[in-house]
Formats: structure tokens, sequence, C-alpha cells
């Protein structure tokens, strides 16, 4: 099992890394930047104003991941130590790794809702239940 969930959770790290250069490039491609040192040498560019509504939907995808993903690492981790069915632990790291996949293309592409609903509630009901059986296992250790 250690190995599957090494596997998914590789995959679910560098999806969040993926995120701060598509970010970057949005900002680039935008000329909105936060910082005045970050668009030194370059006129026209807008420094610290306004919102740039294509840079804060990049922004708040990889926010969205940082909120998700880091629970998954540490519960999908815990969650190995209750014994799972292997066939139970597969399905949750499946569907962890297919809903935050899907919920980053859904939102970079303006998928109407409700899709991008579905695969955050998809991905955090699986932190949910991991949570859940990490709890009541370990429980009687208190």
């Amino acid at each position: 099992l250690f190995g599957m969930f090494a596997f998914h959770a590789g995959l679910m790290a560098v999806k969040t890394l993926v995120m701060a250069p598509l970010t970057a490039r949005q900002r680039f491609k935008k000329g909105n930047f936060i910082s005045r040192e970050d668009g030194a040498g370059r006129a026209g560019l807008k420094i610290g104003v306004g919102v740039d509504d294509d840079v804060e939907r990049v922004r708040r995808a990889h926010q969205n991941d940082i909120e998700n993903i880091f629970p998954f690492l540490t519960l999908g981790f815990l969650y190995l130590f209750t014994n799972p069915e292997h066939c139970c632990a597969e399905w949750a790291f499946r569907i962890f790794s297919g809903a935050r996949i899907l919920h980053s293309i859904v939102y970079l592409f303006e998928v109407p809702q409700p899709s991008r609903a579905l695969c955050f509630f998809a991905g955090i009901g699986v932190n949910f239940y991991m949570g859940y059986k990490v709890l009541t296992h370990f429980a009687g250790s208190m």
C-alpha cells in the first residue's frame, strides 16, 4: 500500500508545484505583478494595484491545492497505519488524485458549475473519510 500512496502523494506534490509557474506565466502574460521588483525595468505594468481575473483564477486554483493536498498527504500517510483494505485505499487515493486534477482543469478552463464543486467535494470527501478512519482507529490509544 505504501508504494501506491507514495505514487499518489508524489503526483499531488508535483501537481501543486506546477501551479506556481502557471501563476507566474499568467502574471507575465497579463503584466500584473504584486511587488515592484518583479516588474523592474518594464514599462506599462500593473504593480500592486488592481486584480486581474485570469491571474487570480490560477492563483486561487493553486491556493485550493495547498488547502486540500497537504491534508491528503498527512491523512493518507496516517491512513496506511489503520491497516485498510487494499481496494479501499486504492480507490481513496485514485479518487482524490483524479478529483484534484479535474478540479484544476475545470477551474482554469472555466467549466460551468457544478463541475468544480463536484470535484472539490469528491476530494474533500476522501480526506474526511481517511480522517474518520484514522481517528476511530486510534481513538483507543488516547
